[in-house]
């Protein structure tokens, strides 16, 4: 089957190309892609060449990996699904795919395909507050209000139903949705209750951010840093030494499948979630999306369709 794949051809420049793929082997999928994602943080480094990850990029070279799509064929050691089946995957732009069973994530029926796609990063955020796991009647603080940000709020109020939940985001509009998702309030620095938050969660990659969570924790507080590819280097401050802070950082999900089981008995009765979609484009016009984004301002996430083939 021919599969067709976006690729990083060169610093800054994306375009498609075709490939034939196999028959899945015994434990793959053949899946076709329904949907997918943009993650703006993620895929821009990779696309401009400047990915601290990879300060030596090859081309060509994938990017993405947020995919929900359709089981067309199973290998023959498969038995969780079956053709027909709807699935989370980790592969970026491609209208088809083999995958590997053991990796890929069940979505059962009636659950969007926006909703399916923020499984992945709204895991990626469980990590990071888990790793703290607030009480109920703890007081935290978020920086950043990007797509991580967002879900780190949304889990805090529907996981762990921590009741003070204040955010710092100078845009707006970022700032309003995140008040819609559960955050209590947003981060005033002449409060007197500035400086009384036990638990912290930097996910703006920003130093000035980072800086303003160790004057804002309490002596023995906890800060967490879920701003993977920080755009600056971060750096302590003589607070996270006179208050005796615990710092960790955290990367990826803590179990896809696992948080997906909660995710989406959760996440359909917060519609507010689809709202990180600021944009939607076709998957034939991905090339001249990735183009746009490159000069324009960046929306939160873009959704991805791909043709519907009976």
């Amino acid at each position: 089957m021919n599969q067709h794949r976006l690729q990083v051809t060169s610093a800054c420049s994306v375009a498609w190309t075709t490939h034939t793929l196999p028959p899945p082997q015994a434990n793959e999928l053949l899946v076709r892609t329904i949907a997918g994602a943009i993650s703006i943080g993620a895929e821009l480094p990779q696309i401009r060449g400047n990915d601290l990850t990879d300060p030596f990029p090859i081309y060509p070279k994938e990017t993405g990996y947020e995919s929900y799509a359709q089981v067309l064929a199973v290998g023959t050691d498969v038995t969780q699904f079956q053709v027909g089946d709807r699935l989370l995957a980790f592969y970026g732009h491609e209208d088809v795919a083999l995958v590997e069973a053991s990796k890929a994530i069940p979505v059962p029926d009636g659950i969007s395909a926006k909703l399916a796609l923020l499984n992945i990063l709204s895991c990626d955020a469980a990590k990071g507050v888990r790793k703290l796991a607030p009480l109920p009647t703890d007081s935290v603080l978020v920086t950043g209000m990007g797509v991580m940000g967002l879900l780190t709020v949304f889990y805090l109020r529907y996981y762990y139903q921590v009741e003070r939940i204040i955010v710092s985001e100078p845009d707006p509009v970022r700032a309003a949705l995140a008040l819609r998702l559960g955050a209590t309030a947003l981060f005033q620095p002449d409060d007197p209750s500035s400086d009384t938050f036990t638990h912290a969660f930097e996910c703006s990659a920003r130093q000035d951010a980072f800086a303003l969570l160790q004057e804002a924790l309490v002596p023995h507080g906890q800060l967490c840093i879920l701003s993977d590819g920080n755009h600056e280097t971060l750096s302590l401050t003589p607070a996270f030494y006179e208050k005796e802070l615990r710092i960790v950082g955290s990367s990826d999900g803590w179990d896809y499948r696992a948080h997906a089981a909660w995710f989406f008995e959760t996440a359909p009765h917060v519609p507010q979630l689809e709202q990180l979609y600021e944009q939607t484009v076709a998957s034939r016009d991905l090339v001249a999306c990735f183009e746009r984004l490159l000069t324009d301002a960046h929306p939160l996430k873009v959704f991805v369709t791909y043709p519907l083939v009976d």
